[in-house]
């Protein structure tokens, strides 16, 4: 059981009626999943706030995604902070929708523009890409970077490029957990680990691990190299629901993640389950202890 009120950082909440989602349209996963649904997921473990992550819906509804997600925060103020989908890839261009994504409130705390699916392993390293990442302390706005292991020496070279920008990697940047393959991730996570502006994201292990066959053995060398190359002030926990149940429930991956940390001490557990996130998203101060 993690110690004390946890951060979740990274959930995703959708209605397909509510806007369009291109790859919610195949998925067995497109059916409602909103807080009615996330909160019996978690029963058992006390969450005390959650970051919003962008679903990649279609262009045409980011603005209304980040909105949605801020009325949302009205009701239920486990929402404290947005993550929300800009098209960094327009460079200067994208200015106009970072303007209003931060005119639908301070719970936007940053942009991801998901770029795992793509087939040129550089494709983060284009001009206007960049420039879209480097603009976006202007707005007060974090980046989540959420590409693969097959991206990832292009993906130190880009933050090699945006010194000023806050980073944190989704999903230990997915490495191939399923085909056993250590390097060359593990030594490019650890030269990532060595810019002080990025934090890791200890999330979606699991999905990247063999379906559901995967045991805690699996993972272990994944999740405990990134706990260790950032060190106990730059890991933060993530959730992922409902796209880890693609592996795991919930709190199996949760349970995991204990077993693998249990030797922390009590002031590293905290700083991973809920203190980092806090400070990263810049959220209100959680409960004392």
């Amino acid at each position: 059981m993690p110690l004390g009120p946890i951060v979740d950082s990274h959930v995703h909440l959708w209605d397909p009626d509510g806007i369009l989602v291109p790859w919610l349209q195949t998925s067995w996963l497109n059916s409602p999943h909103g807080l009615a649904e996330y909160s019996q997921v978690t029963e058992g473990v006390e969450v005390d706030a959650i970051v919003y992550l962008e679903i990649d819906a279609a262009e045409s509804y980011r603005l209304t995604e980040a909105k949605q997600i801020a009325r949302l925060a009205e009701r239920d103020p486990r929402i404290q902070g947005i993550v929300a989908c800009a098209p960094l890839e327009d460079g200067d261009h994208v200015r106009g929708l970072l303007e209003d994504l931060v005119e639908v409130g301070p719970l936007v705390k940053g942009i991801r523009r998901i770029y795992q699916a793509e087939p040129d392993p550089a494709f983060c390293l284009r001009p206007g890409f960049i420039r879209g990442i480097q603009i976006l302390p202007e707005y007060g706005l974090t980046c989540d970077l959420c590409g693969n292991y097959t991206q990832l020496e292009s993906s130190v070279e880009l933050v090699r490029q945006c010194p000023g920008t806050e980073f944190i990697l989704d999903h230990i940047f997915k490495p191939d957990i399923r085909g056993g393959q250590l390097e060359p991730w593990r030594s490019q996570m650890t030269e990532m680990a060595g810019f002080a502006n990025v934090v890791c994201k200890i999330s979606g292990a699991v999905t990247e691990a063999d379906g559901k066959n995967w045991t805690v053995a699996d993972i272990r060398p994944y999740v405990e190299h990134a706990l260790e190359a950032f060190g106990e002030d730059r890991v933060v926990f993530g959730g992922d629901w409902p796209v880890v149940t693609n592996a795991a429930p919930w709190r199996g991956w949760v349970d995991a993640l204990d077993e693998i940390t249990a030797s922390f001490s009590d002031t590293a557990k905290r700083k991973l389950w809920a203190e980092n996130a806090r400070r990263f998203y810049r959220l209100p101060a959680g409960p004392t202890t």
